[in-house]
């Protein structure tokens, strides 16, 4: 299990110092059938929070899974298809995590910032899902648990978006536009949280989602939808 990551302010930079309890699984470890897909995914995720996603090869897996040198042939065809299914389940974690976060929401702005709270959160703890939903090359063709994962998460943000033009925070048109400028907002602002580049402890990013994703809201909401601008243009 991964314990929630911590911050220390040193010289103004929050660095995040995330801890593997399990760094490596106990050799041999019993699995019952059907539960060797998960183990193997849980024990790439602990291998990825320490070495990153490029340093294991499905051998080095299996070792610290404590599974012969063949199982992970049985679910992934390659390392990439791996990976490929580390990033589908980050995901979904990121999708139930913005959802869970925007149910208390009672305006379509409010939904929209708890979204984005949502997503940092995610990241702050599953920094090393992100780095191989977003670091890492996608398997050639998809898998289709990833394709599909990756529609649901983006859905979330679309469905928020559409929400607020609904209630006339955002002009009315495609809401794809703005969907990407809140999904580069949050997700550089995750990335800078987890590099140990932003002056905050972990509380303190959260709480700047909320003024960020707001300004944003604020911004798009004075200006003409982008499609719009460029028919003018």
């Amino acid at each position: 299990m991964l314990t929630l990551p911590t911050f220390k302010i040193t010289r103004n930079v929050a660095h995040v110092n995330i801890i593997c309890n399990n760094r490596a699984v106990p050799p041999r470890r019993r699995y019952h059938h059907g539960s060797l897909k998960q183990l193997l995914l849980d024990s790439a995720v602990a291998l990825i929070a320490e070495a990153g996603p490029r340093a294991f090869t499905l051998r080095e897996l299996a070792r610290r899974a404590g599974v012969s040198h063949n199982a992970p042939y049985r679910h992934f065809k390659d390392r990439d298809d791996l990976l490929a299914a580390v990033a589908a389940q980050g995901f979904d974690l990121l999708t139930t995590a913005m959802t869970e976060e925007m149910a208390p929401g009672r305006t379509g702005i409010e939904r929209l910032e708890l979204a984005g709270r949502g997503y940092v959160k995610f990241a702050l703890n599953w920094p090393q899902h992100i780095l191989v939903m977003f670091e890492t090359p996608a398997s050639d063709p998809l898998r289709p648990d990833y394709e599909a994962a990756g529609r649901r998460a983006f859905q979330t943000l679309l469905d928020a978006i559409v929400g607020v033009q609904a209630e006339g925070g955002l002009p009315a048109g495609d809401p794809h536009p703005y969907a990407i400028v809140a999904w580069s907002a949050v997700h550089g602002l995750a990335k800078l949280a987890i590099a140990g580049r932003l002056p905050f402890d972990a509380a303190e990013t959260i709480g700047f989602t909320r003024y960020m994703t707001l300004s944003l809201s604020l911004g798009m909401a004075n200006l003409p939808h982008p499609g719009k601008a460029k028919k003018r243009a």
